[in-house]
């Protein structure tokens, strides 16, 4: 996978150069470019920015700097011999960046990462370039940050690790919160590991049971615990033919229960958001 990164602070995707990421990048299973936006500009300032048209506080980033940097990278790319680009914008007035998002955008062999500063890019910047590949605005969360170098890391690592043999152990994001397939509505529950005693606190004895099929339930049902208890619009959201029968018996459990037409699980009173 080629990634490009468009930005006025270089030096903030540093962390790219470590952990898992670092490591694909220095197998070659990812190959990254970071840009400086200021090297398309021509002022003495090297201005990016400019008032926004109609008013108000903040500053806007200008088209002229974006389109050269975007125009240069795909050239790049292309001549690299990289396919198929996709433009990745953070911003908070984005679609939520979710796992399955981040299974999708896996998939795809180029991604342009756009982050903006300020109010954000002019708006004819993202209309141009959906005229030649997708471009896909994402959010990380609801709230504001400074600028979007950050949710380039988060959407990266996120990413990143979905890449055949990233990951030591292939399997190992099977059973992640919100993983396609049967935890794709659920958190993971809690984990443990040596020594089996801490400050006289044990671990639960089925995780020493040695009994696959037992433990494989104990943490289905503690996925379930977990989300009902942290995000329960989760849960409430799902079809109740989703579950099967042990689901449906922990779900009754914690107080959950089918909807009159039997299609939808409604929360109880005693679960707060």
């Amino acid at each position: 996978m080629r990634l490009d990164v468009v930005t006025i602070f270089p030096e903030y995707l540093e962390p790219l150069n470590v952990s898992l990421v670092g490591k694909a990048r220095a197998r070659g299973q990812l190959d990254v470019h970071v840009h400086d936006l200021r090297n398309w500009t021509y002022d003495r300032h090297n201005t990016v920015d400019d008032t926004p048209y109609g008013g108000g506080p903040g500053m806007v980033m200008k088209t002229d700097p974006w389109g050269e940097a975007l125009d240069s990278a795909l050239a790049d790319g292309y001549e690299s011999g990289a396919h198929g680009p996709v433009m990745v914008v953070p911003t908070p007035s984005g679609r939520p960046f979710t796992q399955e998002l981040a299974v999708e955008l896996s998939e795809r062999p180029w991604l342009i990462f756009t982050p903006a500063r300020y109010e954000g890019i002019d708006r004819r910047v993202m209309d141009e370039y959906a005229t030649r590949m997708p471009v896909y605005e994402v959010s990380i969360g609801d709230y504001v940050l400074a600028g979007g170098e950050a949710a380039v890391l988060v959407v990266t690592e996120a990413v990143a690790r979905l890449l055949p043999g990233v990951l030591g152990n292939a399997e190992s994001h099977r059973d992640d919160s919100f993983a396609p397939g049967e935890m794709a509505n659920l958190l993971e529950g809690p984990v443990y590991t040596k020594p089996p005693q801490w400050r006289g606190r044990g671990i639960p004895e089925v995780l020493l049971s040695g009994h696959h099929g037992k433990i494989a339930r104990w943490r289905r049902d503690e996925a379930f615990r977990r989300t009902a208890q942290n995000r329960p619009d989760l849960i409430e959201r799902c079809e109740a033919s989703a579950f099967d029968k042990k689901d449906r018996e922990i779900l009754s459990i914690l107080g959950w229960k089918p909807s009159a037409d039997g299609r939808f699980w409604l929360r109880p009173p005693a679960v707060e958001e």
